[in-house]
């Protein structure tokens, strides 16, 4: 643009030689000391202009955001994310919902209130009370948690899941004298209620399984954010989740640890900026065991293998994803998560262990420059962000102390001693409904070995592993809808139940 300085004009619009730097000082009052800084500057400057080499035959033009992806090629990359990162739109609205400040109420909808992440996002909700409010609270059958919760927060629908269930709550709620009594449902459609209420703005995923796959749709039609904890969702429906996001243009928000954090590197990043999303694992039970250990072990000791594998080193988490971060199929999960949140081609997302579990995740830049997000491992620091992104709000909690931790590590994953993550990444290159089918296969093969049935650890990679290979033939991959989704995820659970009865009976079942 054109400035005037005491009649003189001065083009500003590429950067100034410095004799054209003196002259233009010569006409302003300018301390000596800052012109002696502003020519040492001007004369470095110059490491930063474009060399002769960038012409308008060259095939790289500076105004051109560059193509994501570490090829350069933008191929096996969603155009359209879940999550509001990648795009001109989304860098657009971030900055405008920063804009409007953290005076904010937000009206939650929490389904799976009296589970791990429903109990922990009532923690957020204590810490920030003018922020939040929730409306609906959905839960299993834990009648006398969910009426502690009803009599301290006040929903207008509470659902449990049994019709039982549901009346040993109203019960509680009538002996307590609950002066404000919710509606009480149950059941799916007390799920899909809890999800619908129409005065709430966000609904929290909290529920574990493909069971959150439905309520997620219709509360995505009528155009609620969704602070997504239910890993299931995205990866079972993505193929249908991610145009529904699309068209009703609400806000996919991930709460769980390495998505957050992979969504809060993003936030700022230019359009075509990011190249790589490196996500961390924490290795679970038996990080510290050699292949040959651990698969030893499976063959002496299964009763010490399946101890172990049901208990986590960091994280306090519900039993089936503490399982899954034991066979690795947790973070196997997570890569598929990762492709439809942030629209990453499976080529370049990357998993390494990191046992203290402090850095959460990274994206790798164009550049090649890494951004990390850190943080102990506390599940309400990954929730708080989802149900008040973009805003930051004050927090209670132990700041972070490098000094204390002194060492943080970092491995590349074994992926002969996980196959599970080998598995995860055939599914999701397969596309379609392949993904459904590793996670609802994965889903009955982890029930099965935590109850403690007769099936091996090793057995659980080997049930999903043929419950993908029986579905290649079947394997759809355009035009997929909900009812596809769901009738491969009931097929994916009846083969692996009726090889895992095959088991129990002493039958040959893997080769």
């Amino acid at each position: 643009r054109e400035q005037k300085n005491q009649g003189h004009h001065s083009s500003l619009t590429r950067i100034p030689s410095v004799s054209s730097c003196r002259y233009i000082i010569s006409t302003m009052r300018v301390p000596s000391n800052a012109i002696a800084c502003l020519l040492l500057l001007t004369g470095s400057a110059s490491a930063f202009v474009p060399s002769n080499k960038f012409t308008s035959t060259s095939k790289t033009s500076l105004n051109e955001a560059p193509i994501s992806g570490s090829k350069g090629t933008g191929e096996g990359w969603l155009s359209k994310p879940a999550a509001p990162v990648n795009t001109e739109e989304s860098l657009k609205q971030t900055l405008d919902e920063t804009l409007k400040g953290a005076t904010f109420q937000k009206r939650l909808s929490l389904l799976g209130s009296t589970g791990s992440i429903g109990t922990q996002t009532l923690d957020i909700v204590d810490a920030c009370p003018d922020n939040f409010v929730v409306d609906a609270l959905s839960a299993g059958n834990n009648a006398k948690l969910m009426a502690e919760q009803v009599l301290k927060y006040k929903p207008k629908v509470a659902s449990l899941a049994t019709p039982e269930a549901a009346a040993e709550l109203k019960k509680l709620l009538v002996d307590a004298g609950c002066d404000t009594m919710p509606e009480i449902v149950h059941g799916e459609e007390g799920i899909l209620e809890a999800a619908t209420v129409s005065s709430a703005d966000t609904v929290v995923t909290g529920i574990v399984g493909a069971a959150g796959l439905r309520p997620t749709i219709e509360a995505i039609k009528l155009k609620k954010d969704i602070a997504l904890a239910n890993k299931e969702t995205l990866i079972s429906g993505g193929p249908v989740i991610n145009p529904l996001v699309e068209e009703y243009g609400i806000n996919m928000l991930p709460a769980d640890s390495e998505h957050s954090a992979i969504f809060q590197c993003l936030q700022g990043m230019p359009p075509g900026g990011l190249r790589r999303v490196i996500l961390t694992a924490s290795g679970g039970a038996f990080r510290d065991f050699s292949k040959d250990e651990l698969f030893r072990m499976c063959q002496e000791d299964p009763r010490t293998i399946q101890a172990k594998a049901t208990t986590h080193p960091n994280w306090d988490m519900g039993a089936k994803i503490t399982l899954d971060s034991a066979t690795m199929m947790n973070k196997g999960l997570e890569v598929i998560e990762a492709h439809y949140l942030f629209g990453a081609s499976y080529d370049d997302i990357d998993i390494v262990v990191h046992p203290q579990s402090i850095v959460h995740s990274m994206v790798e830049m164009q550049d090649t420059s890494c951004i990390a997000q850190l943080g102990w491992p506390d599940m309400r620091l990954p929730l708080v962000y989802s149900v008040s992104w973009p805003h930051r709000l004050k927090l209670p909690y132990k700041p972070l102390d490098l000094a204390e931790l002194s060492t943080l590590t970092f491995k590349r994953a074994d992926n002969e001693k996980y196959p599970c993550i080998g598995l995860a990444y055939e599914a999701g290159r397969a596309g379609g409904t392949m993904t459904a089918v590793l996670n609802a296969a994965n889903e009955m093969a982890n029930e099965k070995f935590r109850e403690d049935v007769g099936l091996g650890f090793l057995d659980i990679p080997k049930l999903i592993e043929g419950a993908m290979e029986d579905h290649k033939a079947d394997l759809k991959t355009s035009d997929v809808t909900l009812d596809d989704i769901l009738n491969c995820d009931a097929w994916a659970r009846e083969q692996v139940e009726a090889k895992v009865s095959k088991i129990q009976s002493g039958a040959q079942v893997f080769a």
